[in-house]
């Protein structure tokens, strides 16, 4: 049995070091925090390198084949990013997906500008719940392997495709025979009324500047959600959870 207890330890050390994007992408890893994330991970083959469990709880991952370690709730409360540290932490390879990914996909959604960390995670858990096929990040969007966006994500990061794209030429490419729809508070139709086609595209901006003039400009149509005049608008993940229920499901 591994055992490391100690605040100085190397790999504590580089493990910390994750809790930053640039590490994250200089080293092709991230952290997974808590026994649910990991064993999605897990079942979903993406590659964990390494858990650190708390002595207590280390029979409970007996089950592991990668490294496995076991420390103390000290080192533990260092390495992890929530404010009451895990019974588990855990080093995994980041899985990349490219536009090749999209080519079968029907039904897509598109995030512009998209920086709230527990947003993205949120979207991406219910673009699976409503079984949307890919999710496009375009522009400067949240990083996905942040850990707020892992746990946001609650399991269901690796269960789509979420490609980066960042030209409209490249959404041409893939999207040129998809209804194209954008998400606007200004559009004519309302989201009662939308007639969803076989293949589409649905596009969101961020909360605080919605979609850009050149997504805007390359819609098909637009649509906006019927509310209440007393609230002037939606939490970007309730929108999203909205727009898809009605798309996908009725």
């Amino acid at each position: 049995m591994e055992e490391i207890t100690s605040l100085n330890n190397s790999f504590v050390k580089e493990t910390v070091k994750l809790q930053q994007k640039k590490y994250r992408n200089s080293e092709d890893k991230f952290l997974l925090e808590g026994f649910k994330p990991i064993a999605e991970a897990i079942e979903a083959g993406i590659e964990v390198e390494a858990l650190f469990v708390r002595s207590d709880k280390f029979e409970k991952y007996s089950f592991f084949k990668g490294r496995l370690i076991s420390t103390t709730e000290v080192v533990l409360g260092k390495i992890s990013t929530t404010e009451t540290p895990p019974e588990v932490v855990g080093v995994a390879k980041q899985k990349h997906y490219s536009k090749s990914d999209l080519k079968e996909a029907k039904k897509v959604i598109l995030l512009e500008n998209i920086k709230d960390l527990g947003n993205l995670g949120t979207i991406l858990r219910t673009a699976v719940a409503f079984g949307v096929d890919g999710v496009v990040l375009f522009g400067d969007c949240a990083d996905l392997y942040n850990p707020k966006s892992v746990r946001s994500s609650v399991g269901n990061l690796w269960k789509i495709p979420v490609v980066e794209i960042s030209t409209v030429k490249e959404l041409k490419e893939l999207f040129s025979d998809f209804q194209r729809v954008a998400t606007l508070p200004l559009a004519k139709t309302y989201l009662k009324d939308f007639e969803a086609k076989e293949k589409f595209l649905v596009m969101f901006g961020s909360e605080a500047d919605g979609l850009s003039e050149e997504l805007k400009n390359f819609a098909t149509t637009s649509l906006k959600i019927e509310m209440s005049d007393k609230v002037e608008s939606l939490n970007l993940s309730v929108s999203c959870a909205v727009v898809l229920y009605k798309v996908m499901v009725l």
